[in-house]
C-alpha cells in the first residue's frame, strides 16, 4: 500500500490529523522553521543582489534526519504548514532541507483542523506559492537590516542586549509620543448644567442637559457663565419645545480578526495579547472533547479578513433559525468582488470550526481560559450572522426663556444579535424610560439644577488592546506581529505594564530618543505602513521582492553611517558621584541597567556593590522640605518623590517646582511650557517665563 507523508508545523496537530487520515498516512511535525539566516551575521549579501544565505537551525539536525528517513519511504509528500506567509516559507525551506525537488510534493492548507477540512485539502493540493515565500523573505531581510545594523549602535552607547526593530521601534515611538502628550497636557476647566424636571404621573424626574440658547449650541467654560445662566432661569417656566420619536438600528458585529479578538479578549476577559494568542493556538490545534475526540475548535487564528465561507454561513443560518427563529437571522449579504484579491481573501475570519459545539455543552472538556475564549469567539461569530438590534428612540428639546436643554433615551424594541452577544464596550440600557410617556403638551415643573465642574482629560495611557488597535489603524505590522512586538518591548524593559496600562521606562525613553534623532525614517509610521503595503504587493505578485530590499538597504546603510559618525563623537563616561561605596571607599558611579540608572562601585568585579540612584531635581519637598528625587515604580515607571521616604510620603507623577500657585498657594508642576497647580480643585495655569 502506498505510503503518504504529511508534514505539519506543530506537534500538537500530529495526533489529531493522524486520526483523521488513518494508517495510510504518516504525520510528522517540523516544529516551526528548519532553516534560517545565521544568527552570527547579516545573513544576505548586498554585493550579490542581496542573495540570502540559509543554514539549518541549531538543534534541528535530529528532526531533519527523522523526516528524511520517512521521506524515503513515502510515495507522496504533503506539506501542510500554516496557511500564511510564514507557513508557506516553512514548506519551501522543507523542500530544500529534505531534498524534495525530485519527489511528488504537494502543498495543502486548511483553515480549520477538522476531518472534513483536512480531507478536502488532500483533494485540492497545489504548488508552493512563491509570492508568499518571497513576501516572507523580504520581511525577514528588512527586519534583519534594521536589527543587525542599528542594535550594535545601541549596545555601544547605552548597554548590551538592547535591540531595534522595524515594527518594534515604531510601536515604542507611538507609546513615547502618547506619554509626552499626557505629561504635557494642560487641563481646561468647563461646566455642565443639568435640570431636573417633574412631570405629572411620574415619581422620577426627567434629566435634561444644557444645550445652548436660541442661537445654537454653547459650552459653559467658567463659573461666571454658569452662574449667569442659572440666575437668568430663576423662576422661569420650562416647556417641551419639540419631541421626536423614531427607531435606530445597532449593527451586528463583524466576526473576529486577529486584532479584534485580541482587543475584545483584553477588555472582556482581561487577557494579555500573548495569552490570547496562546489559548487561541490551543483551540485551533485541537482539544480533546468528550464524545468527539481531539478536534480543532476554531479556525486559523492569524487573519485580517472578516470573510466567512459559504458553508459556515449556511451552518450558522441553520443554527440560528433552529434555536432563535427566522426573525433573528440577518438579511442575505450581497456578493461583492471588492477586496477579493489574494491577500484579502486568503483566510476566513476567526470562527468556531463547528457551530453546533455550543460552549456550555463542552465546558467540562476545556480549561477555564479555553472555555472563556472559545465562548467569546463562538458568540461573536453567531452574533455576526444575526439580525441587527432595533431601538425605539425619543429626543426632546426643553425651553426656558432663551435657553435650551435636551433629553434623549432609547429602549430595545428587538434585541437581535444582542440576545447572545454584547461587546465589552457596550453599556447596559437604562431599565426605566421616563421620557416615553411625554407629549408636547406635557407639563413640566422645575425641581432643581445639577451643576458640575469638570476638567478636560488627556488621552488615556495605551493598553495592549488600544496599542494593537492603533497599530492596525496606522497599517503597521500584521496579525502575526502584534503579540511578539509588545512582548519584546516589555522583555527589553522599554515599556512596563501596570494594571492594563503601558508606560515607557527611562531605558525606553533613551532608546526612542536615539532612534528619533538618528533614524527618523525607521520610526516614521507612514514609512513603515508603506513598507507593509509593498510586502502585500509582493504577496499579491505585483511587486518584485528584491526591489523592496534594494530600495530600502542603501538609505538604511547611509543613515547608519551618519549615526556611527555622530555617535562616535560622543564619549560616554560613567558619571562619578559624591556617594561613597561603604564596602571599599571608592566614589560610586552612575550606570545604566534594564530599569534605568543605578549606582555601582567602579571597582567591579572586585567590588560588586550597587545602590538605587536617586537623582535630585533641585526642588524642596512641599511636605517636609527634603530633596525631591526621581524614583521608579516596581515596574520602572518614573515619578517624583521625597528623598526622606518612607518618613515622608510625598509623590507626584509630574515634576514639581518651587513656584506656588498665586490662587491657592499649592505647589505647581511642570506641564510642557506651562506651570499647573497641583491642587485638583484649583488647576490654575500660567505660562513659563523663558527669559
Amino acid at each position: 500500500m502506498a505510503k503518504n507523508l504529511v508534514i505539519v508545523e506543530s506537534p500538537a496537530k500530529v495526533h489529531t490529523i493522524k486520526k483523521f487520515l488513518g494508517s495510510n498516512y504518516e504525520v510528522m511535525a517540523s516544529q516551526g522553521h528548519v532553516r534560517d539566516m545565521p544568527k552570527s551575521q547579516l545573513g544576505f549579501d548586498p554585493e550579490n543582489d542581496f542573495e540570502p544565505k540559509y543554514i539549518t537551525i541549531r538543534g534541528k539536525g535530529e528532526l531533519l534526519a527523522a523526516l528524511r528517513k520517512e521521506v524515503k519511504k513515502a510515495d507522496k509528500i504533503y506539506l501542510a504548514t500554516d496557511p500564511d506567509r510564514e507557513g508557506e516559507a516553512i514548506s519551501w525551506h522543507l523542500t530544500h532541507a529534505l531534498n524534495l525537488q525530485d519527489k511528488k510534493v504537494y502543498r495543502i492548507t486548511f483553515n480549520e483542523i477538522t476531518k472534513t477540512a483536512v480531507k478536502n485539502s488532500l483533494k485540492n493540493p497545489r504548488e508552493i506559492d512563491m509570492d508568499l515565500v518571497d513576501a516572507q523573505q523580504a520581511r525577514r531581510m528588512l527586519d534583519r537590516m534594521v536589527g543587525y545594523k542599528i542594535s550594535p549602535l545601541l549596545w555601544a552607547k547605552v548597554k548590551r542586549g538592547l535591540s531595534a526593530g522595524r515594527v518594534q521601534s515604531v510601536a515604542l515611538r507611538i507609546i513615547c509620543d502618547r506619554e509626552k502628550e499626557i505629561e504635557q497636557f494642560i487641563p481646561q476647566e468647563y461646566y455642565t448644567l443639568d435640570v431636573l424636571l417633574d412631570t405629572e404621573g411620574s415619581k422620577k424626574p426627567i434629566v435634561a442637559k444644557y444645550y445652548g440658547d436660541k442661537n445654537g449650541k454653547k459650552d459653559i467654560s467658567d463659573k461666571a457663565s454658569l452662574d449667569k445662566i442659572m440666575e437668568e432661569l430663576k423662576g422661569a417656566e420650562f416647556s417641551i419645545a419639540s419631541i421626536k420619536r423614531g427607531t435606530r438600528e445597532k449593527k451586528a458585529p463583524l466576526p473576529f480578526t486577529t486584532s479584534t479578538m485580541q482587543q475584545e479578549a483584553s477588555k472582556a476577559l482581561n487577557f494579555s495579547i500573548q495569552k490570547t494568542m496562546s489559548v487561541a493556538q490551543q483551540l485551533y490545534e485541537g482539544v480533546s472533547v468528550k464524545g468527539h475526540g481531539t478536534i480543532g475548535l476554531i479556525t486559523y487564528l492569524r487573519t485580517d479578513s472578516t470573510r466567512v465561507s459559504d458553508e459556515a454561513r449556511a451552518a450558522a443560518e441553520s443554527f440560528i433559525t433552529s434555536n432563535y427563529g427566522d426573525n433573528y437571522l440577518s438579511a442575505p449579504i450581497a456578493s461583492s468582488k471588492k477586496n477579493s484579491g489574494k491577500v484579502q481573501d486568503a483566510h476566513e475570519a476567526i470562527r468556531p470550526a463547528n457551530i453546533e459545539l455550543v460552549p456550555s455543552e463542552i465546558k467540562d472538556s476545556l480549561t477555564r481560559d479555553q472555555y472563556r475564549l472559545y465562548q467569546l469567539v463562538w458568540k461573536r461569530f453567531v452574533a455576526s450572522q444575526m439580525a441587527n438590534a432595533v431601538y425605539d428612540t425619543i429626543s426632546l428639546n426643553v425651553q426656558a426663556k432663551d435657553q435650551v436643554f435636551t433629553a434623549a433615551e432609547s429602549a430595545i424594541k428587538f434585541d437581535g444579535f444582542m440576545m447572545i452577544y454584547v461587546s465589552a464596550d457596550d453599556e447596559e440600557d437604562a431599565k426605566t424610560h421616563p421620557l416615553s410617556k411625554l407629549t408636547e403638551d406635557s407639563k413640566l415643573s422645575f425641581n432643581s439644577f445639577d451643576e458640575k465642574q469638570h476638567f478636560t482629560q488627556p488621552l488615556p495611557h495605551f493598553t495592549e488592546a488600544s496599542l494593537v488597535k492603533t497599530l492596525e489603524e496606522l497599517g503597521i505590522g500584521r496579525p502575526s506581529t502584534y503579540s511578539p512586538t509588545i512582548t519584546t518591548l516589555i522583555k527589553r524593559h522599554y515599556i512596563t505594564k501596570e494594571a492594563k496600562n503601558l508606560f515607557v521606562t527611562e531605558l525606553g525613553e533613551v532608546v526612542n530618543s536615539i532612534m528619533e534623532d538618528s533614524f527618523p525614517i525607521i520610526v516614521d509610521d507612514k514609512f513603515t505602513a508603506n513598507l507593509e503595503l509593498l510586502l502585500d504587493g509582493v504577496e499579491e505578485g505585483t511587486v518584485e521582492w528584491k526591489s523592496v530590499v534594494r530600495n530600502f538597504y542603501p538609505d538604511l546603510e547611509k543613515a547608519v553611517k551618519v549615526a556611527e559618525d555622530e555617535l562616535a563623537k560622543i564619549e560616554i563616561h560613567d558619571e562619578v558621584t559624591d556617594v561613597i561605596c561603604e564596602e571599599c571607599g571608592r566614589n560610586m558611579v552612575i550606570k545604566f541597567g534594564p530599569h534605568g540608572k543605578f549606582l555601582a562601585c567602579p571597582g567591579f568585579p572586585e567590588c560588586r556593590n550597587t545602590k538605587p540612584f536617586l537623582e535630585k531635581v533641585g526642588v524642596p519637598c512641599p511636605k517636609c522640605g527634603g530633596d525631591v528625587v526621581i524614583r521608579k515604580s516596581q515596574k520602572g515607571r518614573k515619578f517624583y518623590g521625597c528623598a526622606n521616604h518612607p518618613e515622608c510620603d510625598f509623590i507626584s507623577w509630574s515634576k514639581p517646582t518651587v513656584e506656588k500657585c498665586p490662587k491657592c498657594g499649592t505647589y505647581m508642576v511642570e506641564k510642557g511650557n506651562k506651570l499647573v497647580c497641583a491642587n485638583d480643585e484649583c488647576r490654575f495655569v500660567q505660562s513659563v517665563n523663558k527669559e
